[in-house]
């Protein structure tokens, strides 16, 4: 017999099977038999049919493996938050930080679920200006990242950053977990010891606020719009101010035009 090999619904059968397969009449299955036979296409022996499952059950396998690859690019993932005037200012820094894997800038400390930036510049919801980092501790510490924030800010001013003025302004360490608080409140301890301002420090240490992210056009600002944030930077006399805070100290952590 002349046998000829076709292709039919994704299938490749021998011509008599083909014919089998085109003028059976479809059977009356429920609902529930339909989406458990339809990962399976309808096969005519009991060895293409267990050929098929065993490669519906590869792709199975194959997907599983593609997702624990995925979720571990970064097998360990932490988050820190921290308020420091401006975020346009503040996102920066961090972003180029080795280890930093994300950053995101939004509002957090206050009261108001899901901000818009119009109303936390009311200064009625009690959020600060904030940015979100996620980093890999392996490659970055998270103090590592409080000295990246310390030497940012301007930490003996109150309710103001720079040419910034407003509670929506001040500076705030958000921890999210004892070990973070620890860290944070040692930091600001070994700071204030140290005498380098003859004022006392005021930034807040404040545990498990909420972050609502902010607008897109927020997101990254000053790496997607550097004539425009460095204009915003020069006239809020931002690095002067840092420089004489923080002297050569400054120079590693803010960004040069």
């Amino acid at each position: 017999m002349n046998t000829k090999i076709r292709t039919f619904c994704g299938l490749v059968l021998i011509a008599p099977a083909l014919a089998a397969c085109q003028q059976r009449e479809p059977e009356q299955l429920a609902p529930a038999q339909v989406v458990a036979q339809s990962a399976i296409p309808e096969i005519t022996t009991d060895t293409t049919r267990a050929a098929a499952r065993d490669e519906l059950n590869r792709s199975k396998v194959e997907r599983r493996v593609i997702a624990r690859n995925a979720a571990n690019v970064h097998p360990a993932v932490d988050t820190a938050m921290f308020a420091g005037g401006c975020f346009w200012s503040m996102e920066r820094p961090f972003a180029h930080v080795p280890g930093v894997i994300a950053t995101t800038v939004g509002y957090a400390g206050g009261r108001t679920a899901n901000p818009t930036y119009e109303q936390v510049n009311t200064r009625t919801t009690g959020h600060a200006e904030t940015v979100q980092v996620e980093f890999d501790p392996s490659k970055v510490s998270y103090e590592k990242l409080l000295d990246v924030y310390w030497h940012n800010i301007d930490p003996v001013t109150k309710d103001r950053q720079f040419c910034d003025g407003g509670s929506d302004y001040r500076t705030i360490i958000f921890t999210r977990n004892p070990a973070q608080r620890s860290a944070a409140e040692n930091s600001k301890i070994a700071l204030d010891k140290s005498a380098h301002f003859k004022t006392r420090i005021v930034t807040e240490i404040v545990a498990n606020a909420r972050f609502w992210r902010g607008e897109e056009y927020h997101q990254h600002f000053a790496d997607r719009n550097p004539d425009r944030y460095n204009a915003y930077k020069r006239g809020c006399g931002r690095d002067a101010r840092l420089h004489q805070l923080w002297g050569d100290a400054a120079a590693p952590y803010v960004p040069k035009g």
